[in-house]
């Protein structure tokens, strides 16, 4: 069964920096783009950044970009995310995602998240 688990959040102070790890096990993960998404207390989905199959591009948003960096290491099944500068606004529940194929369609696999707090 395919499955995403997060690693890595904690609490951690303003202008601090974090490294986040998603580890996937039941698909064939160098098949796929990765990304990461967060959701902060009482406010929707964010997407934080994406990277291709096999780390060739990346992509942010601009309030993240020189922050943020992604990358995976596709040897050990794993996707990062290197956290930098934090502010108080990165406060988050981080999930790990992707959209795999399965027999019927595509599937959106979603870790259980990691919680990230950027407090003082």
């Amino acid at each position: 069964e395919a499955q995403l688990v997060e690693s890595g959040g904690h609490l951690v102070q303003p202008g601090g920096s974090l490294r986040l790890s998603c580890t996937a096990s039941g698909f064939t993960f160098d098949d796929y783009a990765m990304s990461w998404v967060r959701q902060a207390p009482g406010k929707g989905l964010e997407w934080v950044s994406t990277i291709s199959w096999n780390g060739g591009a990346t992509y942010y948003p601009g309030s993240m970009k020189g922050r943020f960096t992604i990358s995976r290491d596709n040897a050990k099944n794993t996707l990062y995310l290197q956290m930098n500068s934090l502010k108080s606004e990165d406060t988050a529940v981080y999930y790990c995602n992707s959209d795999i194929a399965t027999q019927v369609g595509y599937l959106e696999v979603w870790g259980q998240g990691t919680l990230v707090t950027v407090s003082s």
